[in-house]
């Protein structure tokens, strides 16, 4: 166990970080265009990459634990503090750019997540709405087995979502 491996682990985490973040646009794209044929299919890639990031996590937060006690550091030390403590020579600028680069692309990622919920509740909200105006009645027969005429009325339905 190493400060080099627990920093492939953190490369390995911050490519996972940006993949989540393009698959999050790529879902946003689709919720604003109204694309709602594949949204099930890029929450499905969203949940993959979730699941490649928690064991990535969990894998770095091994080695951090590692490299912590190596370092004097309790194993639960979080990363500023494995980084404040290395060992002199460049350790400390490395981890300590993992963090930020970390820290930056978790808040947009915080961000997409809040607004692609957004976009999810108001396409609920509009397809809720759309379909209480929806009449149940439907074309059918009466008694006489006569065609009954559908009720013609109108209707609007936004489609700017």
């Amino acid at each position: 166990m190493s400060a080099n491996e627990l920093s492939a682990l953190l490369w390995k985490e911050r490519e996972l970080l940006e993949l989540l973040q393009f698959k999050l646009e790529e879902e946003q794209l689709l919720l604003v265009s109204g694309k709602s044929r594949w949204i099930g299919m890029a929450t499905r890639e969203v949940e993959s990459v979730l699941d490649k990031v928690h064991a990535v996590s969990l894998s770095r937060s091994v080695e951090a634990a590692s490299v912590a006690a190596a370092w004097g550091l309790p194993d639960d030390a979080p990363l500023a503090d494995i980084a404040a403590q290395a060992p002199p020579g460049p350790w400390t600028d490395i981890l300590a750019a993992h963090l930020t680069a970390l820290r930056e692309i978790t808040a947009e990622i915080a961000t997409l997540r809040e607004d692609n919920e957004q976009y999810l509740r108001a396409a609920h909200r509009s397809t809720q709405e759309t379909l209480a105006t929806l009449d149940d009645e439907r074309p059918g027969y009466d008694k006489s087995g006569t065609g009954a005429a559908a009720r013609v009325g109108a209707r609007i339905i936004d489609t700017s979502l």
